[in-house]
Order: C-alpha cells, then sequence, then structure tokens
C-alpha cells in the first residue's frame, strides 16, 4: 500500500470520526478458556488459538506460550504496525525491517518470595531494525509518530483504569 492509497483508506474515517466523535468507539475483546488441570488457559486469537501457562521461571515446564511474552509480542506487532503505516504516510521507503520488545521481570514478585519485588514488569525496551535510505531526522520523526499512535505502547504508558469482578454461575 502506497501513502496515497493510506489516505483514501483512512480520510472517509477521519471525516467520520471528526464529525461524530462516537463512532470512533470501539469495545476489543480478549477471551480465554481456563484448563485448571494444567494451570493453563487457552485464548481464542481469531485465526487459531494460543495456549499459555506458567513460565518456566515460574514453575511451568516451557510447553506453554507465556503471558508476559505474548504481551511483548503483542507491543512488538503494534509497534510494527503502527511504524509502517507511518513510515508509508511520511512516504519513507523500508526495504527490510523488524521490530523486538524485551522486558525485564522479577519474578519474586509475581510468586511472592519477596513483598518488595514488583509484579510486573519493571522496564520494556523496543528495538527497530530498519533497512531504509531515509534521513536521521525523518527517522527521528517516524519513530516519535510510532511511539505516538501505537495503541499498545500508549496503553501501557498510561496505565487505563482496570476494573475486574467474578461472574459466579
Amino acid at each position: 500500500m502506497n501513502a496515497q492509497q493510506l489516505r483514501e483508506r483512512q480520510s472517509p474515517l477521519k471525516a467520520k470520526y471528526r464529525d461524530e466523535p462516537g463512532a470512533a468507539m470501539r469495545v476489543l475483546h480478549g477471551e480465554g478458556v481456563l484448563a485448571p488441570e494444567n494451570l493453563s488457559c487457552r485464548v481464542d486469537m481469531g485465526f487459531g488459538v494460543a495456549d499459555a501457562g506458567l513460565h518456566p521461571a515460574a514453575g511451568g515446564d516451557g510447553s506453554w506460550a507465556c503471558s508476559g511474552d505474548m504481551l511483548l509480542q503483542t507491543l512488538a506487532a503494534c509497534a510494527g504496525v503502527t511504524m509502517t503505516a507511518v513510515a508509508t504516510a511520511m512516504e519513507i521507503p523500508i526495504e527490510s525491517g523488524a521490530v523486538r520488545a524485551e522486558g525485564d521481570l522479577d519474578f519474586r514478585g509475581t510468586l511472592g518470595v519477596d513483598k518488595t519485588a514488583p509484579v510486573g514488569f519493571t522496564h520494556i525496551r523496543l528495538f527497530f531494525d530498519l533497512k531504509t535510505d531515509a534521513a536521521p531526522d525523518r527517522l527521528a520523526t517516524l519513530l516519535k509518530l510510532t511511539e505516538r499512535y501505537c495503541v499498545v505502547l500508549q496503553t501501557l504508558q498510561g496505565g487505563p483504569a482496570i476494573s475486574s469482578e467474578i461472574n459466579n454461575n
């Protein structure tokens, strides 16, 4: 897709969302089915399923996907899609590219070994490896806009309000 095709696709959406802000609101879903017998959860990805279980550092055997890794993979996917869209809009040709997300996690927190140890990632890093002839200032703008418009990155940075409940059927 080129910049013109992207503009043609997004232009009517942008106009509609300007005129009717409520039309831009969507509720996205994620659902899983618990499997208590093997401490896992099956998540329907829409195109297949992923079985998530304990990371080996938390007592798993490594045969299941780790939800922490899945979070980083989701961040990498969102950042990669966002970067390609922004690069297209900016008409920055990318010959090839890759994105990697990595995060620091202290398993003492999630295992309750040390009550002062954090539960969750304490630092997440994104790396983009691009093959392009774009000037450094254009690449700096590309990175800045990718960070600004990446939904998953902004969600992690912003810390949205989250509520939980149990429905006992």
